[in-house]
């Protein structure tokens, strides 16, 4: 299983996305990819905090489309198992130094209970927290 981070997911909404990213994501079984619950919190923050208008609702209106259209069912949410991998990793990371935030060590925790690699930009993010990661910018 693939879990497409934050990053990936706002570049795909993007006007242009990088084409590179694009291909990367054809090139996968959609029935492998998902998204987790922290993301679908992180884009709708990300758009509420925009000024109303137009690009607002447009937005607003792709995010639920793709959430319950292209991901319906594939939403990884933060549960009680997801709780116990993120106090574990948290407290690994900070004993080497690497203070890892909040969303992103709740994501790192989703993927270790799913055994799943995590496609993200922001590697560097996730490295201390044992996750196996995918850069989709360099892949294509």
């Amino acid at each position: 299983m693939i879990v497409l981070d934050t990053n990936v997911l706002s570049e795909l909404m993007r006007p242009s996305p990088e084409p590179r990213v694009v291909a990367w994501l054809d090139a996968q079984e959609a029935s492998f990819v998902s998204i987790t619950a922290i993301t679908v919190a992180e884009i709708l923050y990300g758009i509420q905090r925009l000024p109303e208008g137009h690009r607002r609702r447009a937005l607003a209106s792709a995010a639920a489309a793709m959430f319950e259209e292209d991901f319906a069912g594939r939403i990884l949410p933060f549960d009680a198992e997801a709780a116990v991998c993120y106090a574990e990793c948290v407290t690994v990371s900070e004993r080497v130094g690497r203070a890892v935030q909040m969303p992103d060590a709740q994501i790192g925790a989703i993927c270790l209970c799913h055994q799943a690699v995590l496609a993200t930009r922001n590697t560097k993010d996730f490295e201390s927290l044992g996750v196996q990661l995918i850069d989709p910018w360099q892949q294509a």
